[in-house]
Order: C-alpha cells, then structure tokens, then sequence
C-alpha cells in the first residue's frame, strides 16, 4: 500500500478520501499527545497547567474566571487546574488591591523555573497552528467538523470545556 502524505489533497489509489482524513486527524491527535508528553517529562506539569502559569506571568492578577475564558474551558475545570497549582506553590492567590471581594493569581516561585523550561508553543500545538490559519481556512474547517460531528453517532459535548491535555 502506498502512503499518503498528511498534508496531500488526494489519496493513492489505494485508500479512500475517508481513510485519507482519518489518517491526518491520526497525526493531529498523535501530534498534539506528543507534544503534551514532552510537556510533562520536561516540566513536570500538564499542557493546560503550563498554559495556566504562562498566563498568569503574563496577566498577573488575573481572576480564574478571566483565566478560563483565555483558555477557553470551563470555570470549574480552570479552578481544578488552579488548586493543584496552588498546592504545588506554583501559584498563590491573593485578594486585588482594586477590589478585595475578587482574587487574583501570581506565580510562586517553583513556576518560573517551570516556565523557563517549558517547550513552546505553551498554549500546544493545536491552538498555535490554528492561530496561523487565514480566516477563510478557518471557516471552511469549521463548516466540515461541524458536519463530521453532525454525523457521529455519540456525542461528548462537555468535552468542549475541557483542555486537549485533559481529554
């Protein structure tokens, strides 16, 4: 059987289209897992814990419901994350000098080191080559996982809150 190339705009002769994309999101998937792995052996830390931290450097302050909206998950998964952080001394919380009602994040000290070693991008590599796409790739992507998501049977809808690293 001969292969295809991920980024080919055809199949051989011996595969389907269907089987085709199959094979690129099988790349995406693996992609993406390998990168969250490397993540967590050289920094000790999950893909989403390491984007938290590199938010939090560069918003310092930042409320967890800010947060969760920057990353785009669930409050209560981004307060999850936060707490585990928290107990590990990698974040400390502690109440805004604009409003003492609201409570903001700051790195503790084990997270710069974490940070400094982190492999980029550290949102993944999911979200930064999305980043890299012209608007119009991005709404004709959008349009055909909306019809392979129309089209399963089974559906995990709360997975949508979730960071890839978790899933």
């Amino acid at each position: 059987m001969n292969a295809i190339s991920p980024l080919a705009a055809t199949p051989t002769a011996d595969e389907t289209l269907s089987i085709s994309v199959l094979k690129q999101f099988r790349l995406i998937f693996g992609s993406v897992r390998s990168h969250f792995r490397e993540v967590e052996q050289r920094c000790g830390v999950s893909g989403s814990q390491l984007w938290i931290l590199h938010e939090v450097a560069r918003h310092p302050g930042i409320g967890v419901s800010d947060l969760a909206a920057r990353l785009s998950i669930h409050q209560s998964t981004c307060s999850q994350l936060v707490d585990k952080l928290e107990g590990r001394g990698m974040l400390v919380k502690a109440r805004r000098a604009d409003d003492q009602r609201r409570v903001g994040l700051q790195l503790g000290d084990p997270a710069v080191a974490v940070l400094a070693s982190a492999p980029g991008p550290v949102e993944g590599i999911l979200p930064q080559a999305l980043h890299g796409l012209p608007d119009e790739t991005l709404l004709q992507l959008h349009a055909g996982l909306a019809e392979v998501i129309a089209q399963l049977s089974k559906r995990d809808d709360p997975s949508i809150g979730r960071p890839l690293a978790d899933l």
